[in-house]
C-alpha cells in the first residue's frame, strides 16, 4: 500500500475516533501513529479526502456527514438481533440509508440488505451489532 493511502486510512481512523479541530491536532495524532508530516501534506490530505467541519468545529468525513443527515431525516427505530442490526426507516428511505451505511464503512459491519422501509445490517459479532446500533442511535440524537 502506498504511503499516502496508508496515511489516509490513519487519518480516517483519527477523525472518527477523536475530536480534531485543527490541522495541528491532526498532525500530533498522525505523529503518534508514526506518520511525520508537514503542514502542507496535511492540508493536501484534508483537501483530497474532502474532510468537512461539523457545526461543532470538528473535522468529519464526508461519508459520515451524509450518513448522519440520512439517519436524522429517515431512521425511525434501530434494533439488534444477535448478529443483525435492524433499521426501520420512513417508507422509501431504506435504500438510501443502507447506501450511506455501506459508504461510511461502519466498524464491524459486513454489509446491508434494504427493502422499502427496513434495513438488515450483518455484523461480524453480536458485540459489533450492539456497537453499530449505538452509533446509529447516537447519530439520531444529534
Amino acid at each position: 500500500m502506498k504511503k499516502r493511502t496508508q496515511r489516509h486510512e490513519v487519518i480516517r481512523e483519527i477523525v472518527r475516533d477523536n475530536n480534531i479541530r485543527t490541522q495541528r491536532d491532526l498532525a500530533e495524532k498522525l505523529q503518534e501513529a508514526g506518520h511525520d508530516c508537514t503542514q502542507a501534506t496535511i492540508s493536501r490530505d484534508i483537501t483530497d479526502m474532502e474532510l468537512l467541519k461539523s457545526k461543532e468545529g470538528f473535522y468529519v468525513l464526508p461519508e459520515d456527514m451524509r450518513l448522519q443527515h440520512m439517519v436524522v431525516e429517515l431512521v425511525e427505530e434501530v434494533y439488534t438481533a444477535g448478529y443483525l442490526v435492524i433499521v426501520r426507516t420512513f417508507p422509501g428511505g431504506a435504500a438510501g440509508v443502507a447506501g450511506a451505511i455501506d459508504n461510511a464503512g461502519l466498524n464491524g459491519s459486513l454489509g446491508t440488505v434494504a427493502g422499502d422501509n427496513t434495513i438488515m445490517i450483518a455484523a461480524r459479532t453480536p458485540e459489533d451489532a450492539l456497537n453499530i446500533k449505538a452509533e446509529l442511535d447516537g447519530l439520531r440524537r444529534r
